[in-house]
This record gives structure tokens, C-alpha cells and sequence, in this order.
């Protein structure tokens, strides 16, 4: 059973900073890909950030770029979302997402896991 705890959510003023953590049950050896995702009512869940196997390699959503870091300390199996400058419309749940022999989290993919979430308001 593979387990992905969020944390770190909370409030802020737009302009703010917040880090999330993402503790995971995932090894090493299993080649996992580990991403960040939000979703606000209503709206379809949307990638915010990649990190692959290894975290040679990272991804952005356009949206976030220059104001997010994704990170990740395997000796602490945490997965990092390190959040700067934030705007009101960043407001969303953060799920943290995994998947392992070399793929990495897709919406709607069965052998993606998923954290329960973590609320970031950024208020203007």
C-alpha cells in the first residue's frame, strides 16, 4: 500500500510564500515519479509540477513557473513544493501524486497514487 501525506497548506496574503510536504511510502528501487496537483470546485484537476526518478529532471505548469520549486529529499522520502509570490488564483486543494517504474502521475491513470489533499487560500 503506497502512502502520500500531504502538508503545509494554509492561509496567505497574496505575495506570500508556502512550502508543502509530500511524505511517501515509495523506494527507491521502484523508480518512482512524483508530481503536485491542484483542483478548485468545478474545475478539472490540473499538473503543477514534475519531479522525475532521480530529480534530474523537472516540469511546470506555465502558470507557476519562476514562482514554484518542486524538490525532493529521498534520504527523508519527502517530496518538496517550495511556493513564492503567490496570487489569489493559485487558491486550490494541492494533491501530491506518485507513479513508479519510470512514470510519472497522470490524471485518471490507475497506477497513479494520490495524497488527500492540502488547502492553499492566497488572499489579495
Amino acid at each position: 500500500q503506497v502512502r502520500l501525506v500531504e502538508s503545509g497548506g494554509g492561509s496567505v496574503q497574496a505575495g506570500g510564500s508556502l512550502r508543502l510536504s509530500c511524505s511517501h511510502s515509495l523506494v527507491t528501487r521502484s523508480r518512482p515519479c512524483f508530481g503536485w496537483f491542484r483542483q478548485v470546485p468545478g474545475k478539472e484537476r490540473e499538473r503543477v509540477a514534475i519531479i522525475n526518478y532521480g530529480g534530474s529532471s523537472t516540469m511546470y505548469a506555465d502558470s507557476v513557473k519562476g514562482r514554484f520549486t518542486v524538490s525532493q529529499d529521498n534520504a527523508k522520502n519527502t517530496v518538496y513544493l517550495q511556493m513564492n509570490s503567490l496570487k489569489p488564483e493559485d487558491t486550490a486543494m494541492y494533491y501530491c501524486a506518485a507513479d513508479h517504474d519510470g512514470r510519472c502521475p497522470v490524471v485518471g491513470t490507475p497506477s497513479t497514487y494520490w495524497g488527500q489533499g492540502t488547502q492553499v487560500t492566497v488572499s489579495s
